[in-house]
């Protein structure tokens, strides 16, 4: 659906975008993850064909963003930042006029934003003014626009931002279920989004992706440094003597935890899984094991060990 190749998009004095390529399937949800500044929006503008790149090539759905940009605007509906809203209109009002901008019927116009009326949580807003609204229902209002011409492709800039706990949710069920019939790309520099909505994470930094990636992926790529953490009742002092003999274990911390319980975190040698060789361990010397789970790398571990050599290099 997106393929990208060597994009660049300099402003003056600036490098926004810096030589970056990637693909998107069809039917993916693939979430654009970086910090404010990173260059997230220039490459969703570019992507839109909101603003020209400086170079490289950038294709939707088979068309040239920049010689075909007709026919790749027919398939993309996308939502910035700041949604440019028409605060005077009425909500149903101001989504037949979108509809009919992008090309639907009269008939087909108003089938349609009553369907996404529906699927953003509008129904009840039809007659009121947009420039009433919270920011919550703007946000719906914008996503709805994106969507009414039943697009291939939705870009979404930010799509959750000012919206409290309970509309952050129902906007996140909307667009996982988007998955398969459209493809996503979303753009957000809040780590939890990318986790419960993509399927797969760009991860942006200075203007570059430094990597590409299913979260899953990411996680086993870091399995290596993954702590197996384990509470165990036994004399501290065997703990210790028991785990400086254990040739798989690389450091070992042993804090007191509750009642006769040690929590020990054990740091493998070369990424081996020491689950198997604790629970053999606990076995022989029959003390008791109350918990034996290996760590798990967040989003936030990922995103800032794929970002340290770049993050020191500008420092």
């Amino acid at each position: 659906m997106i393929e990208v190749s060597n994009l660049t998009k300099r402003y003056a004095g600036r490098t926004a975008v810096d030589d970056i390529s990637f693909t998107v399937a069809r039917g993916e949800i693939v979430g654009l993850l970086g910090p404010n500044g990173a260059g997230k929006s220039t490459t969703m503008r570019v992507l839109s064909g909101f603003m020209p790149a400086t170079s490289g090539t950038v294709r939707v759905a088979g068309f040239d963003v920049f010689h075909d940009a007709d026919e790749t605007r027919r398939r993309i509906g996308y939502m910035p930042e700041n949604n440019p809203l028409y605060p005077e209109m009425r909500v149903r009002e101001y989504l037949k006029f979108r509809a009919r901008l992008k090309g639907l019927g009269w008939k087909k116009s108003r089938e349609r934003v009553t369907t996404v009326m529906e699927q953003c949580g509008l129904a009840d807003a039809g007659r009121r003014v947009i420039g009433q609204l919270s920011k919550g229902y703007k946000q719906r209002v914008g996503l709805a626009d994106a969507l009414v011409h039943d697009p291939e492709l939705i870009i979404l800039d930010e799509p959750t931002i000012g919206l409290d706990p309970q509309q952050i949710r129902s906007v996140r069920t909307l667009i996982k279920s988007l998955a398969g019939k459209h493809t996503v790309l979303i753009s957000t520099h809040i780590l939890p989004e990318v986790e419960m909505m993509c399927g797969r994470v760009l991860i942006m930094f200075g203007g570059r992706v430094l990597a590409s990636d299913t979260p899953e992926n990411l996680q086993r790529r870091m399995a290596g440094g993954s702590q197996i953490i384990a509470e165990i009742a036994a004399p501290e002092s065997a703990l210790r003597t028991a785990f400086e003999n254990l040739p798989e274990v690389e450091q070992f911390d042993i804090t007191a935890a509750d009642g006769n319980f040690f929590r020990c975190a054990l740091t493998p040698r070369g990424g081996t899984d020491l689950r198997a060789a604790i629970f053999a361990l606990v076995q022989q010397h029959g003390w008791t094991l109350r918990e034996l789970t290996r760590s798990r790398h967040s989003l936030e571990d990922i995103y800032m060990q794929v970002t340290r050599p770049t993050t020191e290099a500008v420092e």
